[in-house]
Parts: C-alpha cells; sequence; structure tokens
C-alpha cells in the first residue's frame, strides 16, 4: 500500500511538472518576448495623408518563425481613390523567422475619411511559431486617431415655421475647404412624416438623394427642394440631411444636418402679381410692376401690421426701385410697407383684403447672369412667402455673308454682272444666354435669283440642314442647346455656299443675298 502510494506522488508531480512547463513556455513566448507596437498621430484632418508606423522587436532568445503580420487600417480609409483592406505580410516581407534582438519596422500610408470627432481604430497582429514548438502565438496590438475637424459646411435652411399645406423651398447649402479634390459626393434628405416632394434644383437621382461629382476647395453649391408639408397645428416635425462619399458601394457620412420647424395655423394669404399677370416670364429691360395681395384667412381681426418685400436677383437694376406708399432708397432691395401709409395694413378683419405695390427695373443686359430667376421673399406677421419669377432666356442668331473667305472660295465678278453667277459664302452663328432651350431652329429664305451650291461646312451639319424648293425656306435644325453656348463656350455654327445670278430688273441696285434669318425654340426653364 506504501508502494503504491509513493507510485501515485511520482505520477502527480509528474503531471504538475508538466503542466508548470507548458505554462512557463506560454509566458515565455507572450508579448512581452515579442514586442509589437503601432506609432501614429492621435489627431489628423479629414483626407489628410497620415503614416503608420508598425514597429516589432524580439526580446527574448528563441528564434520565432513562421511570421505574419496583418495590420488592419481604420473603416473608410483610403488609398490611391480606394478602400484600403487589411494588408498581410509573410515571408516576403518579414523573412522566414525573426531572431532573438531583431527589430523591424512597416509604414503605411492612407487618408482617413469621416465625420468630425469621430475615433478611428488601427488593429496589428502578428503571428508566429518558437522554434522546435508546434504551437503559434499572437501578439497584437491597436491605436486611436480621432478625426479632429472636417472642413466642410453643410447647413439646412428653411423657415422655422410653416403652414399646413403650403407650398415651400428647403434649401440644403454645402461649401468644402478641405485641401484635396472631392468625388463622387452624395447629399441625403431624410424627410419627416407628412412631407410631399414636388420639386428640386438640380434634379434629384431619388426624390431625395444628388449626386455632387466633383467639389474643389473653395466651391460650394446649394440644393433647392420645393414640396409641402401637412400635419396638425402645433405639431413639430425634423428635417434631415447627410454628406457622404461614395466608395466602392458603401456610403461613408462625413456631415449631418438637421431642422426642426413647427406646422402653424395660417393667417394671412399672400399672392403676387407683376404687370398684372399672376406667372409673368420676365425679360431683360422690363420695368416689373409687382403687387402684393394680402388677404386675413383668419378669426381674428389684424392690426399695425409691417410688410417687407425682399428682393433678390442678379437681374434686378436696384437703383431704379421705388414706391408711392413704401420705404426704399436706390439701391436698396427691400421695400417696407408701414400700418401708417397703408390703411389695410393698419386694419385688417376676417376676409378682408389689402395691396401693396413698387417698381424696378431689369438689367438690358444681364450679361453672365448664373440664376436667370427673379425672388420676392414677402415677411407680414409670422407668414413669410416666396414668389419667384424666371427670366425668359435670350438666344440670337448672327447671320454674316462673304466673297472673301477661306471656307469654301468663292468666285465670280464683283460686283455682280447680269446672267453671270458669283458665289457667297454664308455664316450662321448661334448664341444662347442665360438657360438652356430645346429644340432650336435657324430659318432663312433665299431670293429666286440665288440657289445653294451644295457645299457646308462642317459636313456633320448636313444632315440638320433642309431646303424647300417651293417655299424656298431653309432650316437648319440646331437641335437642344446649353446655356451660354456661344457666349461662354464655342456655340453652333455653319457656313454654306450660295449662287447669286442677277437679272436684268436688278441691274444698279443693292440686290438681297439671303433674306433675314430668324431663331426659334422652346425655353426649358420657363416652360
Amino acid at each position: 500500500m506504501k508502494k503504491k502510494f509513493i507510485i501515485f506522488l511520482i505520477l502527480l508531480a509528474a503531471l504538475v511538472g508538466a503542466v508548470g512547463f507548458y505554462q512557463w513556455q506560454r509566458n515565455l513566448y507572450s508579448k512581452e518576448v515579442l514586442k509589437l507596437e503601432i506609432l501614429g498621430p492621435a489627431e489628423v484632418n479629414f483626407a489628410q495623408e497620415v503614416e503608420y508606423i508598425v514597429k516589432y522587436k524580439n526580446n527574448g532568445n528563441f528564434r520565432l518563425e513562421n511570421p505574419e503580420l496583418i495590420f488592419e487600417p481604420p473603416e473608410t480609409s483610403i488609398r490611391d481613390e480606394k478602400i484600403l483592406g487589411r494588408q498581410v505580410y509573410g515571408k516576403d516581407q518579414l523573412g522566414e523567422a525573426i531572431y532573438p534582438g531583431e527589430e523591424k519596422t512597416f509604414p503605411f500610408k492612407m487618408k482617413i475619411l469621416g465625420k468630425e470627432g469621430e475615433t478611428k481604430i488601427v488593429k496589428a497582429s502578428l503571428t508566429y511559431q518558437p522554434k522546435n514548438l508546434k504551437a503559434k502565438y499572437e501578439s497584437s496590438t491597436t491605436f486611436t486617431t480621432t478625426i479632429k475637424s472636417v472642413p466642410l459646411t453643410f447647413e439646412l435652411d428653411l423657415p422655422t415655421k410653416i403652414e399646413s399645406g403650403k407650398d415651400f423651398r428647403l434649401m440644403i447649402n454645402y461649401f468644402s475647404n478641405v485641401d484635396y479634390l472631392l468625388t463622387d459626393l452624395r447629399v441625403q434628405a431624410d424627410y419627416p412624416s407628412g412631407f410631399e416632394f414636388v420639386e428640386s434644383s438640380p434634379k434629384s437621382i431619388e426624390k431625395n438623394e444628388w449626386e455632387i461629382p466633383v467639389l474643389n476647395k473653395s466651391q460650394g453649391g446649394r440644393i433647392e427642394v420645393s414640396g409641402r408639408l401637412s400635419g396638425e397645428v402645433g405639431e413639430a416635425r425634423v428635417f434631415r440631411a447627410k454628406l457622404g462619399i461614395w466608395k466602392e458601394g458603401e456610403f461613408i457620412l462625413l456631415k449631418e444636418a438637421e431642422k426642426g420647424v413647427e406646422i402653424i395655423k395660417p393667417s394671412i394669404y399672400l399672392r403676387q402679381e407683376i404687370n398684372g399677370n399672376p406667372k409673368y416670364v420676365a425679360l431683360p429691360g422690363d420695368w416689373l410692376h409687382y403687387e402684393i395681395y394680402f388677404k386675413n384667412i383668419g378669426d381674428d381681426d389684424l392690426n399695425d401690421l409691417f410688410m417687407v418685400c425682399k428682393l433678390t436677383g442678379e437681374a434686378f437694376d436696384f437703383q431704379t426701385i421705388k414706391s408711392d406708399l413704401g420705404q426704399s432708397e436706390p439701391g436698396d432691395n427691400s421695400v417696407i410697407f408701414d400700418w401708417r401709409k397703408v390703411s389695410r395694413l393698419q386694419y385688417l378683419a376676417p376676409t378682408e383684403e389689402g395691396k401693396a405695390d413698387f417698381w424696378i427695373k431689369l438689367k438690358d443686359d444681364l450679361g453672365n447672369v448664373k440664376n436667370p430667376v427673379l425672388s420676392n421673399n414677402v415677411f407680414i406677421s409670422q407668414v413669410e412667402e416666396e414668389f419667384v419669377t424666371k427670366i425668359s432666356s435670350k438666344i440670337e442668331i448672327v447671320q454674316k455673308g462673304y466673297f472673301q473667305d477661306e471656307v469654301f472660295g468663292n468666285q465670280g465678278p464683283i460686283p455682280p454682272k447680269v446672267g453671270e453667277k458669283t458665289t457667297y459664302t454664308i455664316i450662321w452663328l448661334v448664341k444662347n444666354y442665360y438657360s438652356d432651350i430645346k429644340d432650336v431652329k435657324v430659318k432663312a429664305t433665299l431670293p429666286p435669283q440665288v440657289i445653294l451650291t451644295g457645299k457646308i461646312f462642317p459636313e456633320e451639319e448636313l444632315a440638320k440642314f433642309t431646303f424647300d424648293s417651293q417655299s424656298r425656306e431653309i432650316v437648319w435644325s440646331v437641335g437642344d442647346l446649353e446655356r451660354g453656348k456661344g457666349v461662354l463656350t464655342p456655340g453652333p455654327n455653319i457656313s454654306f455656299q450660295v449662287e447669286f445670278t442677277p437679272d436684268e430688273t436688278q441691274r444698279g441696285k443693292t440686290p438681297e443675298i439671303i433674306g433675314q434669318a430668324k431663331i426659334t425654340g422652346e425655353d426649358s426653364w420657363t416652360e
């Protein structure tokens, strides 16, 4: 019995020793043996190029074989405009083994995208196998970086009080001060319940999403959404919007904005007429007679009201603004109507309507106006209404005729002689100033003594050029024409040759080679 007990003690000691030896081996090849760390910036700016250094050192006395380093960059990191995934380094980069005392560093460069204040975690792990052991060990570490600033402006602009069922405009403004060209941006809007989308400028992909293909530093833009909100009086609704960037099918959020509104009961109904027309389309050089009508649609009397009309638009000549009862000075963009001068503003009973008016002229030459629209924001009591008036585009056709030219090379007597042929080159140049035009056509009539020779330049315009021999009308179908063509950028042009043979009735007279050219088209902005 004593002998058996001694054998049991020997076996127990062996087992404890084996377990202890195993634990000793595990502790021997721990993080203390292989030191792994990440060096990098604690804070970065949005899209700033940063470098992380992964550093390891074998502090033990044993060779660590079959090493493999895995580097996991922060989410939404990019390099060469592509999302950077995990990086795996094996024997080619690390070698067959990490020898005692060996130390190496590996740099990883990238740009980090994300929201301001967002923390990003970098991870690194190194697996290895100590010499003469089958077990694999892993050392791992992390590093945290915070996005300090995102120099993008992103905001929602809309009234804080909105009447139920009434049209209003929501503006989403954005601006970049990032030292980095941004591409593939998207704006997404989250509308509250009861909101009905009507239209937007620019047009949306969906009713709540817009593309911004390119955004340079110090550039910005605006998205205007028209709609109406329905709900009970006193209810609060929240509009939200997001600005992000698409990378390989992933939406990376950069900025968020939100604004709450209150649904109110309307007390005043506003309407506007210009030159007696509620849907007036203006032309450059027009004198505009604004008439603002205000009606009490509430249940209570309204007393001692003020009304302000604030005009915005590059086409206005603010030096010409004038009003008999309103307060304004030349150069101002506002007209103020006081109840002391406008009797209906002093007292307005339910169902009663009043009126105030003023005049202003549009510039004769609008130059390179970027936004051919006139806006009048009217404020009275707690009611605000924006009236938008469109300006019809201006298109021109320039017609020139030459005998000496470098297009076709003309021939014949100059001045022309009765019964003899003389050729001329006619050139048409099209200009479009303010907005896109659809289905543009240029027409002119040839006199009986003039025929076409069939020479046209450029040749691709031949398919758009027609001639009716009975009416003798030439038609050049230009097609759709973008704003600024022929003004800001080269516009459509065509050259064609005509042949003139004067008869006896034209002897001693100045003949007409071609009739006046006329241009037509459909204004896509005002239609």
